[in-house]
């Protein structure tokens, strides 16, 4: 029963430790990144605002089609809408109508603004895969970063229990009073330098790990450690390469320079748009219309023809009884209709029109001049915004392969330095554990070593991520 209850705790303590921590790879790091990154998200939705714009330059190739209706009430004095009269009853209308109008021909500006939508949408993707690629290559570096302090803390302790194991062993010599006191002291005083720069590499790796979640943009009270994986460096991979090759190879991979050359194209067809405003445009529209008023709802007479009678105008003077007449036209009422309904109506007064249309510019203030010309400037900027792309892409790749193979050999030198100072001190500290050498060549020879061997880790580490940049423009996946 005491062994399970045993066994039941230890597996506690585990689990509880193994969620205190969350370990991330260089793979995992980059997808957590990928998935939570605000730029890569705005770029994204600017992807989507592109997808919007061309489907909509698509549909400019279609019809309009608008309906409109009202309802209303009269009161007093108004216009019978029907039959354009005034009417002073109390009255309510209603009207519907609708309207089509289609472009035939605007200098070609529809089919040019499609074009231009369709590669803006695709420089809009490659914009995308440029903030994703940056997004990586910056995990990459911190990533890159938390490894290096993790070996330098690991440095420190080892050179703090190292100092601890020569203080016990020099106490016990001065207690047989075998070397002075001030032995002993000198590396007391030596052990208090070792706790503080463990201290405060302790900082600096808490630093960088701080850094990378706040890079990775992750909300979580765990700690995260990295997995540390294991890298075989070749400086002969950076020698025998080539950065014309290499620069050859990115422009047909990298997003930035495709970008700009999107750019460039759609400046063209910018061009082409604001030419067409020197080409006449032609366009065909369509509507109908029809009414409906209450006041028109009544009683309604049949008509056939139009007969002369009599109409009394007035009396003469002399002889009130004698009436003045005269003949006037008066339609022959056949019938009549008091039903007149809402569907009669709207189809009596129906009205229906068809319209071509076609503008010719004369003048416009040179309007459509200027903005050819600020076109043709801004195809040439976007020309040059291509050049820039891709020499900034082959200064960077030459200055990158540069900088690797400088830290090849910055490497290689340091791993010699480092071999060559770990004999030296080793011998010395022989020499004095024997008395032969005093604590001001034993620490001199220490320094030496602590110092080189943190500068082969940041050799070593800054060679690594010249290499993964290098590998990043030959398309290679950023992993180890």
């Amino acid at each position: 029963m005491l062994r399970v209850l045993f066994l039941f705790l230890f597996s506690n303590s585990l689990f509880s430790q193994s969620n205190k921590y969350l370990e991330l790879d260089l793979e995992q790091c980059i997808e957590i990144a990928l998935e939570n990154n605000l730029q890569l998200k705005r770029s994204m939705i600017n992807e989507q605002l592109q997808k919007v714009g061309y489907n909509q330059s698509l549909l400019q190739q279609t019809p309009t089609l608008n309906v409109f209706s009202n309802y209303g009430n009269n009161y007093g004095r108004s216009i019978d809408p029907t039959t354009n009269t005034f009417i002073s009853n109390n009255s309510n209308f209603s009207g519907i109508s609708a309207s089509s109008n289609m472009n035939l021909f605007s200098g070609f500006s529809v089919r040019n603004n499609i074009k231009r939508s369709k590669i803006l949408l695709e420089k809009s993707a490659f914009d995308l895969e440029n903030t994703r690629n940056n997004v990586m290559l910056s995990v990459v570096r911190a990533y890159l970063n938390v490894l290096l302090n993790t070996d330098r803390l690991d440095n420190a302790r080892f050179q703090l229990q190292s100092t601890q194991e020569q203080l016990s062993r020099t106490t016990k010599l001065v207690n047989a009073g075998s070397i002075p006191i001030t032995n002993k002291l000198n590396l007391e005083a030596q052990v208090a330098g070792d706790e503080l720069a463990l201290i405060q590499q302790e900082n600096n790796y808490r630093l960088t790990i701080l850094q990378l979640k706040q890079l990775l943009l992750l909300d979580t009270p765990k700690e995260i450690k990295i997995i540390k994986p294991v890298v075989e460096l070749s400086p002969s991979t950076v020698i025998e390469s080539n950065p014309n090759e290499i620069f050859n190879m990115a422009v047909n991979l990298l997003p930035e320079i495709k970008s700009a050359e999107k750019n460039a194209q759609s400046s063209l067809y910018d061009l082409r748009i604001s030419k067409s405003g020197r080409y006449p445009s032609i366009s065909i529209s369509s509507s109908f219309s029809s009414n409906y008023s209450s006041f028109a709802n009544r009683e309604r007479e049949f008509y056939d023809g139009f007969s002369m009678q009599p109409t009394t105008i007035g009396y003469l003077t002399n002889n009130p009884l004698q009436t003045v007449s005269s003949l006037s036209l008066v339609p022959n009422v056949i019938g009549s209709d008091k039903d007149f309904t809402i569907l009669e109506q709207w189809k009596d007064y129906l009205s229906k029109s068809l319209t071509v249309s076609i503008s010719i510019p004369i003048f416009n203030r040179y309007q459509t001049s200027a903005n050819i010309k600020r076109a043709k400037l801004n195809k040439e900027i976007a020309d040059i915004g291509v050049i820039e792309a891709r020499n900034q892409v082959r200064q960077t790749i030459e200055t990158s392969f540069n900088d690797a193979l400088a830290a090849s050999k910055s490497y290689s030198a340091s791993q010699k330095q480092v071999q060559a100072l770990e004999e030296s001190f080793r011998i010395i500290k022989s020499q004095y554990n024997l008395g032969s050498v005093n604590y001001t060549e034993y620490q001199i020879s220490n320094n030496n070593l602590v110092r080189a061997t943190n500068d082969l880790l940041s050799s070593k580490y800054d060679y690594i991520f010249k290499l993964k940049v290098l590998d990043f423009y030959q398309g290679k996946k950023l992993t180890f």
